[in-house]
């Protein structure tokens, strides 16, 4: 059963982010884009003390494949999803303009090949609403040290529907689905870094308790997700509209996160008081609606931390479920073993349903973040407005 202890962090500090280092490096984000639509990550500010080597852009100078032979006609879904098959250093070569490509089948990521792709800032990869996008399944947990990097790329319009419907019985016993997880990316226990992404209009399942990331599903990673200069905007999930993490830490640099939407209601606990019905082995009750944007869930150990950490960034618009928590940001550390880090970080006008104790009767307002069972909780030079 999940016992939840929620804070809710409001007003704290009265800094804005700290201006760009002026070290003569533009960070991440700052750049061109990855489309038309102007530069991704936060227009704002940055991290003070800088990005992690991690989150340094790979280098393509010697791509194993190159999509396309300098026309917009000949980067096809079908010379992509070739080019992902064989994994390594993926770059484009589709002219000089923008250019969208039609994904019609989700692109399979092999297991255990480390993968690079690249778009120059001049490329967008687009579901059509109808299949998610990028999808890495591996088989093990918390164990690979398989990297995949997305940079200067755009994810648009990458949609997977629900699936595994949860058995039928009558509410508050959970409804929707148990799987349809990632409208543009899902990785399970591979290493993911985005620099310089944008992602908008990407859709996972819309209800249940435990699906999640409209645009960025994790699960199982041993390092987790690191994301800089990157932008997520209209992204709708049941939980995590933006990103949802489970098991896997969560670092997020110099990034915009807007206007997402989590779509489930109601949470999740388990409570056999309250449904007789099992699912997923408990009397689950709740249909989700956790993390308006960003999510966080598992517990977190030595060797495999499952942390938060959010420097330089713009959490501003987003919407959690109604009766269920965090617009802005929800992390919940099982064990009580996460550190939940913010620093130069703008949060606001997230909106985030409410949460009634039970024992005493009392509404709680979760609507920017809540940390939950953190091991500790760290803010710098930040404003976040509870809502």
């Amino acid at each position: 059963m999940r016992t939840y202890v929620f804070l809710l962090l409001a007003a704290c500090g009265n800094n804005s982010p700290a201006d760009p280092t002026g070290d003569g490096h533009q960070p991440p984000g700052d750049g061109t884009g990855s489309s038309t639509s102007g530069p991704n990550g936060n227009p704002d500010g940055s991290c003070a003390a800088g990005i992690p080597a991690r989150g340094t852009p790979a280098d393509v100078s010697h791509p194993t494949t190159v999509v396309g032979t300098g026309t917009a006609a000949s980067c096809t879904s079908s010379a992509l999803a070739s080019a992902i098959a064989t994994a390594g250093v993926i770059t484009f070569d589709c002219g000089s303009a923008p250019v969208t490509i039609a994904v019609t089948a989700s692109l399979e990521a092999p297991i255990g090949k480390d993968l690079v792709l690249d778009g120059g800032n001049k490329v967008t990869l687009d579901g059509g609403d109808a299949v998610s996008i990028l999808r890495y399944e591996g088989t093990n947990f918390q164990a690979s040290e398989t990297k995949i990097t997305l940079q200067h790329i755009a994810f648009a319009h990458g949609k997977i529907a629900g699936s595994e419907p949860i058995p039928t019985a009558p509410a508050p016993c959970s409804q929707g689905f148990n799987a349809g997880d990632g409208g543009a990316v899902f990785v399970r226990d591979a290493n993911l870094t985005v620099i310089d992404a944008l992602f908008t209009d990407n859709t996972a399942a819309p209800l249940g308790p435990d699906v999640g990331g409209g645009a960025i599903r994790m699960i199982g990673s041993k390092h987790g997700v690191m994301i800089v200069g990157s932008t997520f905007r209209n992204n709708q999930a049941s939980n995590g509209a933006a990103v949802g993490c489970l098991f896997s830490e969560l670092d997020v640099y110099n990034s915009l996160v807007e206007s997402n939407t989590a779509t489930g209601h109601d949470a999740n606990n388990d409570d056999a008081t309250m449904c007789s019905v099992m699912n997923n082995g408990q009397h689950e009750i709740g249909s989700g609606g956790n993390g308006g944007s960003l999510y966080s869930d598992g517990a977190s150990t030595a060797t495999n931390p499952v942390n938060v950490v959010l420097c330089g960034d713009k959490i501003t618009g987003n919407a959690a479920g109604t009766n269920a928590f965090g617009g802005g940001l929800f992390f919940t550390s099982n064990n009580y073993g996460g550190d939940l880090t913010i620093a130069d970080t703008v949060m606001t006008d997230n909106t985030g349903g409410h949460w009634t104790n039970a024992q005493t009767g009392s509404v709680m307002n979760a609507g920017t973040a809540v940390g939950t069972n953190a091991h500790s909780i760290t803010i710098t030079n930040s404003t976040l407005q509870g809502l």
